[in-house]
């Protein structure tokens, strides 16, 4: 009786012990691979700290106020206000103060909902991205996606034909766990899903998935790019040929478990039904952790990098050192790294997205298997075709790491395309997200030769938002003098008048303001700003390298920033063919979007408050608390065919739709063969195969 007694006290202490909490980071801590369930756990464990939240929200509605079109993506004018296409209608204003007052279960889903609330802008510049949750697990599938068009003219959704070789390679031993989630017959033999023709995507039509990506995933305006954003395709980086997943394959958030296909494969007449589970890799850019505690430390707290900096309190070593520091943004700009002096010194108009550019190899049997000219650099590569007339510039980006032999390069490689014979040419700008605005304007002009549309002014007119806190930075600048090493994107020595004429340092250049009604709002601009780039730093031929009836750019749609400017003014204003490849055939292509001017981001502005002591001013964004970027369009670029209006929501049809085939997709020489082929085979620019907007 007494040992009973004991037992049932101890029985008794026990239940009344409480159990220690699961901490869901720890159990996944150190492991590169997990389940999207594993990680999605350890990122809804953390609580919103309303301290946090609050500084969140003030800090991103303060800073908007420089962005140039929030009041403009209230309901973006035509022909982007059809919902089929575009439909952007997003206030963020409003719906910040709808996030500010609603509650959350994690902090996880808070930023979820600002996340996607800026993603309904399809703004590749006008972003929040937290390294706290975005791409600190990206979830894969071994299956990319890829829509061709068969002999008969029908087009439909395949597994890549390349699937298998990217996966292998990529994921390592990994792809046994793929390989063993197949049924049946199936397990083990996923290579013979290359190449398959996928009749639905989780019991549906696969354009159902397709569709509701495009809505979801942002970035651009047209809504055929968007669709676009979900199948593979390849661009040309800083050090190779490289393959991009696709919306499908590769997610930002590990929000989805499993997707179940209906296939058909090559040489088969039976139709498989295959369950495979996503799985979520830590990033490459995610900092290790042992626990939730430091999982928060390492990933999710301010650093020194997040902020911005008064470039007149830091030492000279600190600011020589902060200055060859890329930006906090710089791991999710569509771009090679670029530090903060070569930003400053060379404006930029880049695309930024949650999904950091792909560092998977394009498999090498699908590279050019000829090498490229030796006059080629990083993102830029010439090749001359078997035609011996058709040269090729494979422009992966509008920057690259050293400014100079950028320019050089693309001089160099037009020389010698032409001395090989090259009497048109090829610019393939696919997954191109933009880069150097000045690069943009020396590449048009060295195509295009001497003439009233490349100088003085190559690229587009711009203004800049001109609110209250603006206002007051150009006074402190030019009244106080408060820059005197010019340093600053608000000082008037950077920028010319609508005539092409520089400003002196004596100039408050936002004036004469600009005061416009935009979708009922009120709103004020900078008076029209001319070229910025022009006496170029390397002298440029007088005559040009190509007629424009003999240049052909191409993409996949996915040309932003930058690479939009370079490729509206060489089709609007020479009158360069544009093609899209792949793009579904009842859905308008643009060979462009995302225009903007110059894009930046929070830390740059609040540099440019600090530097002028504004930091305490009432409009002025505090210290941001979490580990966020911000992206907004600091200048916006004006129309060719309508110059009062932005070029941004400006008709940017593609001539051709091109097709691809299972023998051409992600093959660059392949479809710069065929497009050539069709492109160059005619004297006159094909009619349009794409619908346009009415």
């Amino acid at each position: 009786m007494i040992l009973l007694g004991l037992l049932t006290l101890v029985v008794l202490a026990a239940a009344n012990i409480a159990p220690t909490p699961l901490d869901h980071c720890a159990a996944i801590a150190g492991k590169q691979w997990v389940s999207p369930l594993e990680a999605r756990s350890c990122m809804h464990s953390f609580p919103v700290d309303p301290v946090v939240k609050e500084n969140i929200i003030e800090v991103v509605n303060k800073t908007i106020a420089m962005h140039t079109s929030v009041n403009y993506q209230i309901q973006a004018p035509k022909p982007f206000d059809k919902a089929r296409y575009t439909d952007v209608h997003e206030d963020l204003h409003k719906d910040l103060a709808r996030i500010s007052q609603q509650g959350y279960q994690s902090e996880f889903q808070f930023h979820l909902d600002l996340f996607h609330t800026f993603r309904r802008l399809n703004d590749g510049h006008c972003v929040v991205i937290n390294y706290c949750y975005d791409s600190l697990y990206i979830s894969y599938l071994p299956t990319p996606l890829v829509l061709l068009t068969g002999a008969d003219g029908r087009q439909n959704v395949h597994i890549a034909p390349e699937a298998f070789a990217v996966a292998s390679t990529e994921f390592g031993d990994e792809i046994e766990f793929w390989q063993d989630s197949l049924p049946g017959k199936l397990k083990g033999q996923l290579e013979t899903l290359n190449g398959a023709e996928v009749i639905a995507i989780n019991g549906q039509d696969p354009f159902v998935a397709v569709d509701a990506n495009a809505l979801v995933t942002g970035g651009y305006q047209s809504f055929g790019t968007r669709q676009n954003s979900f199948f593979s395709s390849y661009y040309r980086g800083s050090n190779g040929w490289l393959y991009q997943m696709g919306n499908f394959a590769q997610q930002v958030h590990p929000l989805t478990d499993v997707v179940k296909l209906t296939i058909r494969r090559i040489n088969s007449t039976s139709i498989d039904i295959v369950t495979l589970p996503y799985r979520s890799r830590f990033g490459l850019a995610s900092k290790n952790f042992t626990d939730s505690a430091s999982y928060r430390a390492n990933n999710c707290l301010a650093t020194n990098e997040t902020n911005g900096v008064d470039m007149y309190a830091v030492s000279h070593s600190t600011a020589q050192q902060h200055s060859e520091e890329p930006l906090p943004v710089a791991y999710f700009q569509q771009q090679p790294l670029i530090s903060r002096k070569e930003a400053r010194r060379h404006p930029m108009n880049v695309f930024i997205d949650a999904l950091p550019l792909s560092n998977i190899d394009l498999p090498e049997v699908m590279q050019p298997s000829e090498p490229a000219l030796n006059e080629s650099y990083s993102v830029a590569q010439f090749y001359m075709l078997s035609d011996n007339t058709t040269g090729v510039l494979a422009l992966g980006s509008f920057s690259a790491a050293n400014f100079s032999a950028f320019q050089y390069s693309l001089l160099d490689g037009l020389v010698k395309l032409k001395s090989l014979g090259a009497t048109q040419l090829l610019v393939d700008v696919t997954n191109n997200g933009g880069g150097y605005i000045c690069i943009a304007h020396w590449l048009h002009r060295i195509i295009i030769g001497s003439r009233s549309t490349t100088e003085p002014q190559a690229g587009l007119d711009t203004t800049t938002r001109a609110g209250p806190l603006a206002q007051l930075i150009v006074k402190k600048i030019v009244k106080d003098g408060m820059d005197p090493d010019t340093l600053l994107y608000y000082n008037p020595t950077q920028w010319t008048n609508a005539s092409n004429i520089p400003f002196s340092a004596e100039t408050e250049w936002l004036e004469p303001l600009q005061k416009v009604s935009i979708n009922g709002h009120e709103d004020v601009f900078s008076q029209r700003l001319g070229q910025e780039c022009q006496p170029f730093d390397v002298e440029a031929p007088q005559k040009g390298f190509f007629k424009a009836k003999d240049v052909a750019i191409i993409s996949n749609g996915r040309c932003a920033s930058s690479c939009s400017l370079f490729s509206i003014t060489m089709s609007k204003l020479e009158g360069v063919r544009t093609v899209v490849v792949g793009g579904k055939q009842d859905t308008p292509q643009q060979y462009c979007g995302i225009v903007g001017g110059q894009s930046t981001d929070f830390s740059t502005i609040d540099t440019e408050i600090k530097s002028v002591h504004l930091k305490n001013h009432t409009l002025a964004p505090p210290d941001l608390l979490a580990n966020i970027v911000q992206g907004i369009t600091w200048r916006l670029g004006y129309g060719i065919n309508d110059p009062m209006e932005p070029e941004e929501w400006q008709d940017h049809a593609a001539d051709i739709n091109f097709p691809l085939t299972m023998e051409t997709v992600n093959r660059p020489i392949a479809i710069w063969e065929a497009v050539a082929k069709e492109m160059f085979s005619i004297a006159t620019p094909p009619p349009l195969l794409v619908q346009t907007f009415d």
